[in-house]
């Protein structure tokens, strides 16, 4: 792959339109912008990260993950940038943009994930795999091959996918090109870049939907993105993609473990020691008279947490420079947190290890699991039971509650199906617990 082509203001959907512009971003500040203001990005201070959403005790959603990703995404930009830029000059167009470009991906990438964190992902997967949606696969029209492909679509139903479907798809009333983002920044975005049928059976992560597989060739075949060496049914990494996915391996491990100790979840001598081991003998002795000086617990996380991140960022930027030449022919394996130092892998591997043992399985995060599956299985159920019969007198008056924007009406099963996808996945948790209460009698207006 080459940077030259890589990297390309060229927007979907605009891709003959050269307008003038009325002031002074780039057209990668654009995106960023256009995100930022949008009512999906919105959303996001009303869906769950980890933790449920906060009552007394802040801690965070997907909003502030966003923002925190893009903070560090940008750092990670502009630093592998800076580096690139001492072996190629000024002979790539746009390298000096990769931090604009990494920022406004990452500011994007969590747009697809459904309400309730991961168990909405997984409530969506299981009700098409071994709930009552199974039934539709055995239906007639799931008998070809063809279809049968798209129903991984639905039985592996990916946050990542959905985010790329939600940036570049035309839905009712909408113009051309989704959000009509530049190439770069919409590759930048796409971590697994496959198909759902080509995914491994474990990790079953996948890049897009079918029905943006025309939208994904396009743009990889314009920025020059090769097939994987090893696997012709998939493409190799845009790269760029290596410094959005260690943003956020960076922002999720760091953070959960500060709002673990908010939660007192985690005490805060393991907490400061988990994050004092970031650090290298010689950077020791500085770290500890800042800690002498700086006296309040929250402050001293605070202060260790910023540091740690500074860490990761040089260190996984010259990771992205020592292997750019792998990472441009594809052959590079794994990500670049992968491959830090042995102080940083150590600790960070501590990190994963006690987010495991004692986060992912707290009685706050199961507990907000549990709910969020019943919620998305039985909104899911009644809902495509609606859009399959719309004829029925109760479908009538369920479907009345989508917005237009959804396509509902002549579609096959695939696209009616989708259409329900599209308007869960973009709920907040607030509003799918509201309208779970109204469809299940829970919560009835005033008499």
């Amino acid at each position: 792959m080459d940077w030259s082509k890589l990297l390309t203001n060229k927007r979907l959907g605009m891709e003959d339109y050269h307008a003038q512009k009325a002031d002074d971003r780039t057209e990668f500040q654009r995106d960023y912008d256009r995100l930022i203001f949008s009512a999906p990005f919105r959303r996001l201070q009303n869906k769950t990260q980890v933790f449920p959403l906060p009552g007394s005790v802040f801690v965070h959603n997907r909003l502030t993950h966003s923002l925190e990703v893009a903070c560090v995404g940008r750092s990670l930009g502009d630093s592998v940038s800076k580096k690139l830029k001492k072996k190629y000059a000024d002979s790539v167009p746009f390298i000096d943009e990769i931090g604009s470009i990494v920022s406004a991906a990452c500011l994007a990438h969590d747009l697809g994930n459904p309400p309730f964190g991961h168990s909405g992902e997984n409530a969506i997967s299981t009700y098409f795999s071994e709930g009552k949606g199974l039934a539709l696969k055995k239906s007639d029209t799931f008998e070809s091959g063809v279809e049968q492909e798209l129903w991984t679509d639905f039985t592996r139903f990916e946050g990542n996918a959905n985010a790329f479907r939600l940036l570049t798809h035309q839905f009712n009333g909408r113009r051309e090109g989704g959000f009509v983002l530049t190439y770069s920044t919409l590759a930048s975005m796409v971590k697994y870049p496959y198909l759902s049928n080509f995914a491994d059976a474990k990790k079953s992560k996948f890049g897009f939907f079918h029905s943006e597989k025309e939208v994904f060739q396009k743009i990889a075949d314009d920025l020059g993105v090769i097939p994987h060496p090893e696997n012709p049914n998939r493409f190799a990494r845009y790269p760029l993609v290596y410094l959005l996915e260690a943003a956020d391996d960076v922002c999720y491990q760091v953070m959960d473990i500060e709002d673990a100790h908010k939660l007192k979840i985690v005490n805060s001598e393991q907490t400061l020691r988990l994050l004092m081991a970031f650090f290298p003998q010689h950077r020791l002795q500085r770290i500890e008279d800042t800690m002498k000086i700086v006296t309040d617990v929250n402050e001293q996380i605070a202060y260790l947490r910023s540091s740690v991140i500074g860490i990761l960022v040089e260190e996984c930027a010259q990771v992205f420079v020592n292997h750019e030449t792998e990472i441009l022919h594809g052959t590079f394996v794994g990500s670049l947190i992968d491959r830090l130092p042995e102080t940083s892998a150590l600790a960070y591997k501590q990190c994963a290890e006690v987010a495991v043992k004692k986060i992912y399985c707290a009685t706050e995060v199961l507990d907000i699991e549990l709910a969020g599956y019943k919620i998305i299985l039985t909104l899911l159920d009644e809902l495509t039971q609606a859009v399959l019969a719309p004829h029925k007198a109760y479908s009538k008056q369920l479907l009345r509650r989508i917005p237009s924007q959804y396509e509902t009406d002549s579609l096959d099963i695939y696209g009616k199906i989708q259409s329900i996808l599209d308007y869960i996945s973009g709920m907040t948790d607030v509003y799918a617990l509201d309208l779970y209460r109204k469809i299940t009698g829970m919560s009835l207006p005033s008499l």
